[in-house]
């Protein structure tokens, strides 16, 4: 199907097939009190609000809702304004009551006629009611979705926060139990666990063992004794043991200065969780799912279900509400009744999946190397991405927790020809999961004209295996010394690519690491640029991203950021195009919103460069708007990385560990490793819904070589979005939009991440 959406011009009214779009402030109070509580929204009234926290209409929690007469009174006020689609955003007792509201609609309207509130026609014209729900909560509470709005800005808080206490508990050689929300579900706690490498973690949905006293005593001075000046505990508020008692972040402090005297502080983060400005991924997710609520609406009919728009893996899914929401239930329900593994299965395999993760390297005592183990190399390839130490840490210690050796090579493919090469050990890679650029040392020298050097280094340290964290010089570098093996039989042992780049280029993943934290970096930088331009007015910013010939940071950072255009090499455009933009931007200052933002990938034309772009605007601007311009460089590659790119790459680490043992054993003859196979060496990517390994080989049939760029790039499909919310007319495809599936079925294909 496709259908057409057409934004109009600036200042004209707006055609659609659905009654005007509308803001009820208070949320269902407002629904329920009617009057000035329900407005027509307008372009203007929501330009602003992209990089906004909170929520700008408002939101009450309403008891008349959740009476009959509350709800009839909010039915007569949709009537009466002739409104027959709500897209609620909440969250399981929102989404909850929005159903109820949708099952009791007939009777509803019946009862306002028969009072005389209604007219026949008007019951007629509103005889059903199409609801689409959008999840919005922090603690990612809700079944059917991997990720809900709001958590992954909450994240980010926490993990900001946890890393200023690191500095100070280093410094003090301190302890530190910080408590998070997280009053039935663990989320936030667990994968915050994740994010900054903490001792332990205690969650509602798995209470830790009997004896758990004596355990965490006995890691905490485990920990201490590898040479760590520093302990971190996270308690998720909800946290229970075993009988159903509370775990307070104050036994815990208590318990430690009790038994190890060690000085320990407690700090509860509350509600500043829920503040601060959203995150690049939260406004991306938003905005994503906005547009399928929409479709969703818009396709509506009276048999069709209730819907609510949930994220699975990178795709968009339809789920029936009350599956979900009774899922929801029913996790809260087996913790109640101490039924914790059934609750863990319910949360779905991702949430098991950071789990497993976390008991693996939080845990685990590492056991020494046995004979029969083996050896495994890990190394950074090309340009530096935040997010690569992490992966490095969790690869190492992955592999120390197999009993095998694993060994780190300084410098990319040069280091390991020149054998800077030394063995790791569990503390080596201690407080690596925060820490952004590549400690290992990362060039992109290839490794084809040092394959002697290299077959050398690997007999001489025997190495077994291959970990290769990089861009496209990684993967290059992979499809070498697949080539190489030809000649050279030392070559003929396994290895996997894990991506990490902020280009987010490399061809076999949708996502690479690093990727996320330089998208953050280029909308608080946005944000920053706007704010600017607040007090000036008429300003426009012409803003160049990096990413080589590869779009994907200029689109989606335009996405987060609300520009009015991002120029990219995938998407050609001409001198017309730019024209187009400029009197676009002429038409905008004549309204309330007196700025404008261009985003420009930085090899997205020869000629167009970011000057000449800067100088056409500064010229056919001229009376009507000023000009400015910025290169943001190589401070996209910096900075600590964000919780996402944390947590990606440690699963992805132990990901590839996992696979890396596996074929070693699959590759051993005779005595020794022989990996000549096309699936000995791999990408490790994430693909729609699930991380996949896929060989090197069968991938260079969808490179670009000459642009390093995939030749099939599952992003461009949200350009049109970017217009759309720019106010262009444009079509938007809907020809892929997400059918309405069953959570069971969902789960079946749940993504690793």
């Amino acid at each position: 199907m496709k259908s057409t959406m057409q934004p109009e011009p600036w200042g004209s009214a707006r055609p659609s097939r659905c009654s005007p779009p509308a803001e009820m402030p208070k949320g269902y109070q407002g629904l329920v009190d009617g009057g000035d509580h329900i407005r027509e929204a307008t372009w203007e009234s929501v330009s602003m609000m992209l990089q906004l926290g909170g929520t700008v209409i408002g939101s009450a929690r309403c008891k008349d809702f959740r009476e009959r007469e509350g709800r009839l009174r909010a039915a007569h006020n949709l009537v009466k304004r002739g409104i027959t689609n709500l897209c609620v955003i909440g969250g399981d007792g929102s989404l909850t009551g929005a159903d109820t509201f949708r099952s009791e609609w007939s009777d509803l309207l019946s009862d306002l006629q028969k009072a005389g509130k209604i007219t026949a026609e008007e019951a007629t014209r509103s005889s059903y009611l199409n609801i689409v729900g959008l999840v919005g909560s922090i603690d990612n509470d809700f079944c059917g979705t991997d990720m809900t709005i709001g958590t992954d800005s909450a994240l980010h808080r926490i993990t900001e926060i946890v890393d200023a206490i690191t500095t100070t508990a280093q410094s003090h050689q301190r302890t530190f139990v910080l408590e998070v929300m997280g009053r039935h579900c663990g989320y936030l706690a667990l994968v915050t666990s994740l994010s900054c490498g903490a001792d332990w973690v205690f969650i509602p949905e798995c209470p830790p063992d009997d004896n758990w006293e004596d355990h965490l005593c006995r890691r905490l001075s485990e920990t201490r004794t590898r040479g760590s000046r520093l302990n971190i505990i996270i308690v998720a508020e909800g946290a229970i043991d075993r009988n159903g008692k509370p775990i307070t972040s104050e036994g815990v402090k208590d318990l430690v200065v009790k038994r190890l005297g060690y000085d320990t502080r407690v700090t509860v983060l509350g509600h500043v969780q829920r503040g601060g400005t959203p995150s690049a991924f939260d406004r991306i997710l938003g905005s994503r799912m906005g547009v399928e609520a929409v479709m969703a609406l818009l396709e509506g009919t009276p048999d069709t279900p209730a819907c609510v728009v949930s994220l699975s893996g990178n795709q968009a899914v339809r789920l029936p509400l009350m599956e979900c929401v009774q899922v929801t239930k029913d996790v809260t329900k087996a913790m109640d009744e101490k039924r914790f593994d059934e609750a863990m299965k319910l949360r779905g395999r991702s949430f098991m999946n950071n789990w497993e993760v976390y008991k693996l390297l939080a845990h685990i005592r590492p056991p020494a190397p046995k004979s029969g183990s083996y050896t495994v190399a890990v190394m950074n390839v090309g340009a530096p991405a935040a997010g690569m130490n992490a992966a490095v840490r969790s690869t190492v210690r992955i592999g120390l927790i197999q009993g095998n050796r694993v060994l780190v090579v300084h410098d990319g493919f040069e280091g390991l020809a020149k054998g800077q090469i030394e063995e790791a050990g569990w503390s080596y890679v201690g407080g690596w999961t925060g820490q952004g650029g590549s400690k290992l040392g990362t060039k992109r020298t290839l490794p084809k004209k040092s394959f002697e050097q290299i077959s050398a280094n690997i007999t001489k340290f025997n190495i077994q295996g291959l970990v290769i964290i990089g861009g496209f010089e990684a993967y290059t570098g992979g499809l070498e010394l697949m080539e190489g093996r030809k000649q050279f039989d030392e070559l003929c042992i396994p290895f996997v690519v894990i991506p990490a780049t902020v280009s987010n280029n490399v061809p076999g993943s949708d996502f690479s690491v690093g990727a996320d934290t330089a998208l953050n970096t280029i909308c608080t930088t946005c944000d920053r640029i706007k704010q600017s331009a607040a007090g000036t007015k008429r300003r426009v910013f012409i803003i160049e991203t990096m990413g080589g010939y590869c779009g994907y940071l200029a689109t989606m950072a335009g996405l987060a950021a609300g520009a009015d255009a991002a120029y990219i090499f995938e998407e050609p455009f001409t001198i017309r195009d730019l024209q187009a933009n400029v009197e676009h931007l002429v038409q905008k200052m004549k309204t309330t919103v007196k700025r404008g933002l261009v985003l420009r990938n930085e090899k997205c034309n020869e000629n167009y460069t970011t000057d000449f772009i800067f100088n056409l605007y500064s010229e056919e601007g001229k009376g009507i708007f000023d000009s400015r311009k910025n290169v943001l460089g190589h401070m996209q590659q910096g900075g600590s990385p964000t919780p996402f790119d944390r947590n990606f790459a440690t699963k992805m680490g132990a990901k590839a560990m996992n696979w890396m043992a596996g074929k070693i054993k699959e590759s051993y003859r005779n005595g020794r490793i022989f990996a000549n196979t096309p699936d000995s060496g791999c990408v490790l990517g994430m693909r729609k819904r699930a991380l996949v390994f896929q060989p090197v080989t069968e991938l260079q049939n969808q490179t670009d070589f000459e642009h390093r760029i995939p030749k099939e790039q599952w992003w461009l499909k949200l350009r049109p979005i970017l217009k759309i919310l720019a106010k262009y007319e444009i079509d938007l495809d809907t020809s892929e939009h997400a059918h309405l599936e069953h959570i069971s079925r969902k789960r079946s294909g749940e993504a690793t991440v």
